[in-house]
């Protein structure tokens, strides 16, 4: 019966894809695993001065561990079979001198080696989550954040676990499997001889092993990232859950993600526990080869000792032990390296593009923008073709049309988010390919239709439009918000601390909150992006003249889908389909009695009838 015919034999199950290992995949597959140890230890290597001390433990702990059974064996032919007493007492006093330092190496090297996992682990965490805020918008737009959690968590998590159990036994286990057989020769070739005819056997099976949990351990990270990804994704949006009763398809769909981790996690362990089994039936079958030939060559020739045979049945439970540790920190190793790759593979993600070389700083704009002929496709799919349209300093121009119009598309080329193919984008006559990001980006603020809060306080909050704006600027910011009064009345005010789905206060509070990060910013370049929606409609009229104030003097976008909220605008541009229909302000567009026209008296008509 093949793996997958096994894999799906026990649960009925055909959704674990384990495939038909191909030499091309196996090598490939090598190639990865190297290069991710390879990359492993380049941080590894930062800790130099502590891994040779580590190393130096190693070799004293294996040294030990080699003299304790030799001494014993000695201690047989010369003391025990001789009955001499003399010399008995100091080989004792020997042998715990032995083990003493063989237990303070093994204590030392733990030690240290627990510090350089966690400065590894520390320095590939923080390299990660600093590469999450070099990626582009773009990137997070087609993962689920869950599943990038994963990444810095249980995927760290998994090589932190590995090199504090795994590195020093797989270092320790070589250099004991190498002294023993140097030892093993000098004391009986023949018997050597006779251990080591397992050695075949033991490599067969591991490798025969090994070469299914393999991708059973990827597979495993895989299926944990997507279920953490799920459940992060589910937890978040438990309102529209509830609110649609979809907790029963939820749960069902958590079962079957928790079915697959279960099952590859099911077999990636079952196959790798039988590594131990196969080992220890080899070691007792070592035991009775070495006791039967041993015992032969004792009684019939003077080629070994009683206290040699001794030395041999210990030997070959080190000989065997090593390779056994072998064997299962190699699928340790294993999940560790499949969680390592798809933390790499972030690492190696393309970054936001870089700056021209010849960007420049903005210190002050006036907020002219000007779009010549601008196309832009994402993944061979037009979404803007050749859009043309001006916003002068201080004028409000507001996008409307239907879902993927292209409206949010143009505010992620004005603040840079993506770049645009062809045509220019000019802000006060300077191409923004030849502005900073960070520039550009620091003279704009938000108000997105998401209100998104973090946890800490409310001040905090409102500060990180400008992180050095003052507590009474934080207030100032708060009244012109009209956010003031709601947040006196909290049991800790401006301190009162919130989660970052804002609980503890309504969804128009917390929209009213990142309006006054809005103010505090004092930007030139304001985006609206349906800033309003979330706000009962005592509190939009207030919000209306706040940002009206606010407008002013500042060149403001704004994506609306209410058009009573756009009236004002000096310039209103009419999206479908990534190209422009109409544009004008809201009396010329209803003078032309076309899309918008048709649009707007739709709009009356659902207000008058609800």
């Amino acid at each position: 019966m093949s793996i997958k015919q096994q894999l799906k034999a026990p649960f009925q199950y055909e959704k674990i894809p384990i495939e038909n290992i191909s030499e091309d995949n196996t090598k490939k597959r090598a190639r990865n695993t190297v290069g991710t140890i390879k990359r492993i230890w380049s941080y590894l290597a930062r800790e130099k001065a502590r891994l040779w001390l580590v190393i130096v433990m190693v070799l004293i702990s294996s040294a030990m561990s080699l003299l304790g059974p030799f001494m014993v064996g000695k201690a047989i032919d010369n003391f025990i079979v001789k009955q001499e007493v003399t010399g008995f007492g100091i080989l004792v006093v020997g042998l715990i001198a032995v083990y003493l330092l063989h237990s303070l190496s093994i204590f030392l090297q733990s030690f240290w080696m627990i510090g350089i996992a966690q400065n590894t682990v520390y320095d590939l965490r923080s390299e990660l989550f600093h590469k999450f805020h070099r990626l582009p918008i773009a990137y997070f737009d087609k993962r689920q954040h869950g599943e990038l959690m994963s990444r810095i968590t249980n995927d760290i998590d998994n090589v932190n676990n590995t090199l504090n159990q795994s590195v020093i036994q797989v270092f320790s286990s070589v250099l004991t499997l190498i002294g023993t057989i140097g030892v093993m020769i000098y004391l009986s070739p023949i018997l050597t001889v006779v251990t080591m005819s397992i050695v075949p056997v033991m490599f067969f099976a591991t490798r025969w092993i090994t070469k299914r949990t393999g991708p059973l351990y990827k597979l495993q990270q895989k299926r944990l990232g997507e279920l953490n990804g799920y459940v992060e994704e589910t937890v978040s949006g438990q309102h529209v859950v509830k609110t649609y009763s979809q907790e029963e398809r939820v749960i069902k769909e958590f079962e079957v993600k928790n079915k697959d981790l279960n099952h590859s996690g099911f077999w990636a362990l079952t196959i790798a526990g039988f590594i131990p089994k196969v080992m220890n039936m080899l070691n007792f079958l070592s035991f009775g080869m070495i006791a039967l030939v041993g015992g032969i060559l004792a009684i019939n020739t003077e080629l070994v000792t009683i206290g040699v045979i001794v030395i041999f049945t210990e030997y070959a439970r080190q000989f065997t032990r090593p390779l056994n540790e072998l064997s299962n920190q190699f699928n340790l190793l294993l999940s560790a390296v499949a969680g390592a790759e798809r933390v790499f593979n972030v690492i190696d993600e393309e970054e936001e593009e870089l700056d021209e070389s010849r960007a420049i700083e903005l210190q002050e704009i006036k907020g002219h923008f000007k779009f010549e002929n601008v196309t832009f496709g994402y993944e061979n799919e037009a979404i803007l073709n050749k859009i043309n349209f001006e916003a002068k300093p201080g004028e409000s121009v507001a996008f409307v049309g239907h879902t993927g119009a292209g409206k949010t598309t143009i505010i992620n080329l004005i603040s840079r988010f993506y770049n645009y193919d062809s045509g220019k984008i000019k802000l006060d006559g300077i191409d923004l390919k030849e502005i900073k990001r960070s520039s550009l980006r620091s003279h704009m603020a938000f108000v997105l239709q998401d209100s998104f809060l973090f946890h800490t306080s409310i001040r905090e909050n409102i500060r990180y439009g400008r992180l050095n704006a003052t507590d009474e600027e934080v207030i100032v910011a708060a009244k012109q918000a009209n956010a003031h009064d709601f947040i006196e009345q909290l049991p800790d005010g401006y301190d009162t601390i919130l989660d970052s789905d804002g609980s503890g206060i309504s969804q128009g509070q917390k929209q009213l909150l990142t309006i006054a990060r809005a103010f505090i910013a004092e930007p030139t370049i304001l985006v609206l992006d349906e800033a309003t929606s979330n706000i009962d409609t005592i509190t939009e009229l207030k919000i209306q003249e706040a940002l009206k104030e606010l407008m002013k003097g500042r060149t403001s976008f704004i994506i609306a889908h209410r058009l009573n909220t756009i009236q004002e605008a000096d310039q209103i541009i009419m999206l479908e389909h990534g190209q422009i229909l109409e544009k004008g302000n809201h009396d010329e567009l209803l003078d032309l009695k076309e899309n918008y026209y048709n649009l707007y008296k739709g709009q009356l008509r659902e207000v008058v009838g609800s």
